[in-house]
């Protein structure tokens, strides 16, 4: 049977963890400089309504270093842009390719998608959720620290998309998760109720953040959602990760951000660059958790 990625919730909590930890074997193999190309003639389609930085370069590249092709594919390069049905653009798609990555805004359109796609499907991002972002945070985590099991969380800002991953890596790695968000931004609430004892919800950020051993953000207004950045930066003025945040947190506390940042908003510059800060590190593992994904899901199609 294909393997899908369209949440965290598609892989076991063993798996979850397997791929993490080929993960960290890939990224030393290669800064090591070791030759490995499994995939020499498989092409990876890459089908973007929502533009990236991280995310096509993360995937061209690793598809690149395993020895295979990424095709890229925009809104405008497909007939997707042009009405033809997300079921019928898979079919064919999947008669061309080995496996295929969608970011786009509806995480629905991604479902019907791998509904009928005889290859294996990844979510590069919905406005649900962005599964790909978690898998090189936990990298990074586990880089760091060591299994992620006991250790408390806490997502300072917006009930989005990395909110709801969050959420879903909560359950499956059995930590603590504290979301301090405004009244009104608050994330799913079957999402957050699926999780259980995993995850408490917070309207004050000082009181989320203390004794927490890792502090995440995101941008306050996410992409769609620029109309709205004066609203948002009103309700979000007192959840800016800064100096005075983490220090309630616990004084090892590891800070993350996905990135794109808006310095000063969501995030103090002094933090963002800080020692405590390992960002840089969590986006270059965008690299090395997807080619683990990659691996996987092509051996398991």
């Amino acid at each position: 049977m294909t393997r899908h990625f369209l949440t965290l919730l598609d892989l076991s909590s063993e798996e979850l963890r397997a791929v993490i930890r080929r993960a960290i074997e890939l990224k030393a193999m290669r800064n090591q400089n070791q030759d490995y190309a499994p995939f020499v003639n498989r092409t990876l389609g890459m089908i973007f309504d929502k533009s990236s930085t991280r995310t096509r370069v993360s995937f061209e590249a690793g598809m690149a270093q395993f020895g295979g092709h990424a095709l890229f594919l925009s809104s405008k390069d497909t007939q997707l842009g042009r009405g033809e049905p997300v079921q019928d653009t898979a079919r064919v798609l999947s008669r061309m390719v080995d496996i295929i990555m969608i970011r786009t805004y509806a995480h629905s359109t991604i479902e019907r998608f791998a509904e009928v796609a005889q290859v294996p499907v990844i979510n590069g991002l919905t406005d649900l959720y962005h599964p790909c972002q978690l898998l090189a945070d936990l990298q990074t985590w586990f880089e760091q620290r060591g299994d992620i099991s006991g250790a408390t969380i806490t997502w300072i800002g917006d009930g989005n998309n990395m909110c709801h991953s969050y959420i879903n890596a909560a359950r499956l790695l059995d930590f603590n998760l504290r979301i301090g968000c405004p009244e009104g931004y608050m994330p799913n609430a079957e999402i957050v109720a699926a999780a259980g004892s995993n995850v408490e919800i917070m309207h004050d950020a000082m009181a989320a953040a203390e004794g927490s051993d890792l502090i995440v953000t995101d941008v306050w207004a996410s992409m769609g959602q620029e109309q709205e950045q004066l609203k948002r930066e009103q309700a979000f003025q007192d959840f800016q990760v800064n100096h005075s945040l983490m220090q309630v947190a616990h004084a090892d506390a590891l800070f993350m951000h996905c990135l794109p940042a808006h310095r000063e908003e969501e995030v103090s510059t002094e933090v963002l660059e800080g020692p405590q800060s390992v960002v840089w590190d969590e986006a270059e593992n965008r690299l090395h958790a997807q080619k683990a994904l990659i691996e996987f899901l092509l051996q398991h199609c």
